[in-house]
């Protein structure tokens, strides 16, 4: 809430980002680091302090309001609030008593209780056997009395049993355990026991004599009574009752009459005799529970619309039962807490405490969420928490903190009730904190490294935030505001909350007052209820509690049975409270024999009676959790001290898989569970299990050598990981990866021409998905298993196609969801593949799948030349496709075949390009929406990779792709409007871009000289213009050599973050036994952070950060054709391309 009160100064409401080397980050982001290390230990801590917190809760509260435990909260308001005399409110009863003391702690004596029967008689006659039912007025002579003396049949018939007048009057009694009876009491062989069995016992008007109304200074054992301090004796009477009258002479009697016996005292701390006072107990109305039930309903509206929105989360049940796990054990730890030090809950309705935290706890977890989505995917596990927490942490302490302080103000100005609530609220806070910073982070430190949210991660892009140079006009808060700027997030609405309920809270204690009345009580009823302590002014007296600290100790089960007897319809009452008259037998020993207990009885009953089990409990429930991560874990647990190692440990690492072929691999195809595919001109097929550790074996290599005729054209791998598929000149055969085993041959068209792309679809009527082959001269075949023969389709005519890429189910099945354009029979038929193609003519054409044939029609795209070269790349998440051409790059959609939006780039080299994009969205308008999109490409002219990023010009929209002419929302920002930022990455070499966002590359080292003035060492052209001398004399077989100087690079910009890294390709201290060579091999995208290059005749696995290798992982690994790259010069050109922002590291 803060930030949004700085607005006008500081034109933002987001929380200030403290630099990397500040020392508060930099603690919070250690502490990040240590937990996502140390997870388990994390873990324990946590489990095991909410195990000592929610043990002792069913044994500290209870229901019964007799036996010295808290008092879990009602579904009612309930409070006793002192009132100003100068308000002259007219009281609805008088109360007065009388407290009976003799030694200390010592009332339940028989002496005491027989001494107390004499005094209670004198006051109000012989209340021997009390029953006022035997009497009415109409049946007794009222004239007879007197304003000094009744008849005992004068005085019943006054009772308010007997009719509810100006003159009723009740009393209430410890004696009447033993019905005022002097014989009882002697013949009671167990006081104590008896005043136990009877402490739900009611008197003639159905009042039950708790032990909170008839003692004080109690002393609990066992939820038993075993000691009381004062007997207290209370008349109840209205303002014209004789029986009040009689009362307060006969007690000014005594003062002068029993010296002899009693020792009286005054209390009177104020220097009154009597304070008014309000005893409310309000039932929930309908209303209160409406608005509780619409509260509960916006905050988890609020909490599943933002889980929704979360678009780096796939487990979201799993973090939801986290989330409100979280918030759960932070209310039982408090109300633990709470209950220790005597913090009266029972004043608000139990429905009013959930409802704040949760509200309140949202701000911060869905705050360090997207913080961890928005780090780099390339990271390890323990360095994304450790800057997620470091940026996150002290934002969440400080947001506490200002809700602390807000809760203490508050607490000084509202009723007790309320005040304790705020209490609570605040503990919870702290514990909310607490579990959040290790509950909360250990379990999403397990979910982003068993990749239940590091998959979905690495395909979320950062929205670019605003840069420095973009800074537009500071604006006010309210246009900022009108114009959906500013997100009103929980940073504001859990304070709003919680500062709301507090207020409507205290509002219901004066429902029935004006605001200006209420808010002048609110000033005087702090002071008093303050002033309040627990020991009595009397020190000569040494009570155990004082009166007024008793009288607000009262529960609400007994102001609900009075409220019923005084004003039957009513949810208060109005009492004048007369300060008591404190009677101490003479000869007492009022000195102290014990202290004060600092907690309640039921703590001390818990550690006297369940220490044993408690500590049995916390060990094995901490054993239990330990033994079921070490169980969950226990692979991530083997690999975190290899995966999670120090900041200065390098995202990229290099695996090399040699000893594979003896000559070059020229083929590659990769699936993302880590099978990899190689073939070399060895005529060697092998498939290697990279998940596994680099393992391999032969294709073939024990079965007939005439099953595999080389060469082998294509090769690709299903879905699902099952099968691989191996295009020869005239079959196509089929390797089951599970099983290991042939499948069956399908036949095919031979001496065709080479094949363009080779991949599989998907097939429900088949358990082997069928396989598209479509070659240059534009005939697409389907290739099922157990037909006949091929079935041809002609996509061109007396043309060649120079580009083609396709949109498979899956990706189709994404996308349409995204557009909700979804029926049930849709989602049962499942989609067709499309496939687009372009021609060395430059013309575009899409075929789409129907049943067992195929349609194809013409794409009609604007040409400045005739004779420009088409490339054509699909957009599967999207259902999109990518018309390009050498300057201009179509975005068209493969429904309506109309391009929505056409980029201008800079001159783009043949094929080269790659796209990548951020998580899609749906929006409410039916459209998808990306928060940012990249096009990555080579520059005709200087070679350089040019890295085009596209993000909305606000942080509140996002890039729509509906139709241009079709009206859009204000958070849709249309592509006209889009913010456009290059970076340039010089010398690339051979590079891709993965899933996330990463591109990585590998290139040839040039001497600083080249880098500088950028033209390349003659020495260096001649090296690369010569012929390959392969174990020459003067070179060594490693990497050595100056010719074999490769190094892999790797480049993520995530908002205002780059991020730059380099390292050999080769280790300077491995022969990997590679041959040597001037160019580099083929590269095939592996899993989501992984790539495979060919170099001569081995294979380097080249990881950005973790690699998981998940089966279903989208990430569009490589389709196993012969790189078909350009043999024109690779040196610079020059011409000079676009100005572009060059990478500070190229």
């Amino acid at each position: 809430m803060i930030w949004y009160l700085l607005y006008p100064l500081r034109g933002t409401t987001e929380a200030p980002v403290l630099a990397e080397s500040h020392i508060v980050r930099g603690a919070f982001a250690r502490y990040g680091r240590y937990a996502a290390s140390h997870v388990v230990t994390t873990l324990l801590v946590s489990v095991a302090v909410a195990a000592v917190l929610i043990y002792p809760f069913p044994f500290l509260y209870t229901t019964d309001f007799t036996n010295g435990a808290s008092i879990l909260p009602e579904h009612a308001w309930t409070d006793t609030l002192p009132l100003a005399d100068k308000n002259r409110v007219e009281p609805d009863v008088i109360m007065r008593s009388i407290w009976v003391h003799g030694n200390y702690f010592q009332a339940l004596n028989r002496n005491v209780l027989l001494n107390t029967l004499e005094l209670q008689d004198e006051l109000l006659g012989p209340t021997v056997n009390f029953n006022p039912r035997r009497y009415t007025a109409g049946e007794i002579d009222m004239d007879n009395a007197t304003s000094t003396d009744l008849s005992v049949a004068q005085r019943d018939a006054y009772h308010i049993v007997n009719g509810l007048t100006n003159e009723s009057w009740f009393f209430q009694s410890p004696l009447q355990y033993w019905a005022c009876s002097a014989e009882n009491i002697e013949q009671d062989n167990d006081i104590i026991a008896t005043a136990n069995e009877r402490k739900s016992q009611p008197t003639s008007v159905n009042i039950t004599l708790r032990h909170s109304t008839v003692f004080s200074g109690k002393r609990f054992q066992d939820r038993q009574l075993v000691a009381a301090d004062a007997l207290v004796i209370t008349l109840v009477h209205h303002r014209d009752s004789p029986v009040g009258r009689i009362w307060q002479q006969r007690v000014q009697a005594l003062k002068n009459n029993t010296a002899d016996n009693w020792d009286l005292f005054e209390y009177s701390p104020t220097g009154k005799t009597s304070e008014l006072y309000e005893f409310q107990f309000r039932p929930m109305s309908s209303q209160d529970v409406f608005l509780l039930g619409l509260a509960y309903s916006l905050v988890l509206i609020y909490f599943l619309t933002s889980l929704s929105k979360l678009r780096a989360v796939k487990s979201k049940v799993g973090l939801m039962v986290t989330v409100i796990a979280q918030i759960v054990l932070a209310i039982l730890s408090s109300l633990t807490i709470c209950a220790i030090f005597k913090i009266d809950l029972s004043r608000i309705p139990r429905l009013g405490y959930p409802v704040v935290i949760f509200s309140m706890s949202l701000e911060n977890i869905f705050r360090l969420i997207n913080a961890v989505i928005l780090t780099p995917s390339e990271d390890n596990t323990s360095k994304r928490i450790s800057q997620a927490f470091g940026e996150t942490g002290y934002v969440a302490l400080i947001s506490v903190t200002q809700n602390l302080v807000i809760l203490y103000a508050l607490s000084k100005i509202v009723s007790p009730g309320v005040s304790a609530f705020c209490t609570f609220t605040a503990i919870a806070l702290i514990f909310d904190f607490f579990y959040l910073s290790t509950f909360f982070l250990s379990v999403l430190s397990v979910d982003v490294r068993r990749t239940e949210l590091s998959d979905a991660l690495a395909k979320a892009s950062i929205r670019s935030h605003r840069s420095a140079f973009d800074a537009q006009s500071r604006q006010t808060w309210i246009d900022a505001m009108l114009k959906g700027r500013i997100a009103m997030s929980t940073r504001i609405a859990g304070t709003i909350v919680m500062v709301g309920f507090v207020l409507i809270a205290q509002w219901h204690f004066f429902e029935n007052e004006s605001l200006m009345r209420a808010l002048s009580r609110i000033t005087h009823i702090s002071p008093k209820y303050k002033s309040l302590s627990l020991s009595s002014s009397l020190t000569e007296v040494h009570q155990g509690r004082s009166p007024a600290s008793w009288l607000g100790l009262q529960d609400h089960e007994t102001a609900r049975e009075l409220i019923h007897v005084i004003k039957p319809d009513a949810h208060s009452y109005i009492a004048r409270v007369f300060h008591p008259t404190i009677f101490v037998l003479k000869g007492s020993d009022r000195n102290l024999s014990a202290n004060e207990p600092w907690f309640p009885p039921a703590v001390h009953d818990f550690i006297r009676h369940q220490s044993s089990p408690f500590i049995v409990t916390v060990v094995v429930i901490a054993a239990a959790v330990r033994l079921l991560m070490n169980y969950l874990l226990w692979d991530e647990l083997a690999d975190s001290a290899r995966v999670d190692g120090t900041d200065g440990d390098p995202l990229l690492s290099v695996k090399t898989l040699s000893r594979g072929h003896t000559l070059d691999v020229v083929l590659l195809s990769a699936c993302s569970d880590g099978h990899l595919v190689s073939i070399g001109l060895d005529r060697v097929v092998r498939i290697w299990d990279i998940k596994a550790g680099g393992e391999s074996y032969v294709l073939g290599e024990n079965d007939d050598p005439d099953i595999i005729l080389f060469p082998i054209l294509a090769l690709c791998i299903d879905e699902e990981s099952h099968w691989l598929a191996l295009l020869t000149s005239d079959k196509v055969l089929l390797w089951n990866l599970i099983d290991l085993r042939w499948g069956p041959t399908i036949r095919a068209e031979p001496y065709r021409h080479k094949p363009e792309a080779f991949f599989f679809v998907a097939d429900d009527s088949t358990t082997i998905p069928s396989l598209i082959l479509i070659r240059r001269d534009g005939i697409l075949t389907e290739l099922k298993t157990g037909q006949a023969g091929p079935h041809s389709f002609r996509l061109v005519k007396e043309s060649t196609i120079v580009s083609v890429d396709s949109l498979t189910e899956k990706g189709r099945a994404f996308s349409y969801c995204l557009c909700g354009g979804l029926s049930d029979t849709d989602k049962f038929k499942g989609f067709p593949t499309q496939v687009m193609a372009s021609t060395r003519e430059g013309q575009v054409r899409i075929a789409s799948q129907e049943g067992t044939d195929w349609t194809c029609s013409a794409v009609n795209v604007e040409q400045s030349n005739e004779r420009e070269l088409v490339s054509i790349q699909a957009l599967p998440e999207l259902g999109f496709f990518l018309v390009i051409r050498s300057q201009t790059v179509d975005l068209v959609d493969s429904q309506t075949l109309r391009a929505i939006y056409t980029f201008v780039v800079d001159p783009i080299q043949p094929k080269s390009m790659k796209c990548f994009h951020s998580r899609p969205r749906r929006m409410r308008c039916g459209s998808v929406a990306l928060w940012s999109f990249t096009l990555a490409y080579i520059n005709a002219y200087t070679r350089d990779l040019t890295v085009q990023t596209y993000s909305p010009q606000h942080e509140a929209e996002s890039l729509c792709f509906c139709d241009p002419a079709s009206p859009t929302r204000k958070t849709c920002c249309p592509w006209q409007r889009a913010k456009v930022s290059k970076r340039t990455i010089k010398n690339p070499g051979v590079w891709d871009a993965l899933p996330s966002g990463i591109m990585v590359g590998v290139r040839k080292k040039t001497s600083e000289k080249s880098r500088a003035d950028g033209h390349v060492d003659p020495q260096h052209l001649q090296q690369l213009g010569g012929l390959r001398r392969r174990n020459h004399a003067t070179q060594t077989a490693n990497c050595h050599a100056p010719q074999d100087n490769w190094e892999v690079w790797m480049f993520s910009h995530f908002g205002k973050k780059e991020t730059w890294e380099t390292i050999p390709l080769c280790s300077k201290v491995e022969d990997d036994g590679h041959l040597f060579v001037t160019n580099l091999g083929p590269m095939v995208r592996i899993g989501r952070a992984s790539l495979a290059i060919g170099l001569s005749n081995v294979i380097k696995v080249i990881m950005v950060g973790n690699e998981r290798f998940e089966t279903g992982d989208n990430s569009q690994p490589g389709d196993g054709m012969f790189s078909l790259g350009s043999r024109r010069r690779k040196g610079p050109s020059t011409l000079r391309g676009k100005h572009a922002l060059h990478c500070a590291h190229c």
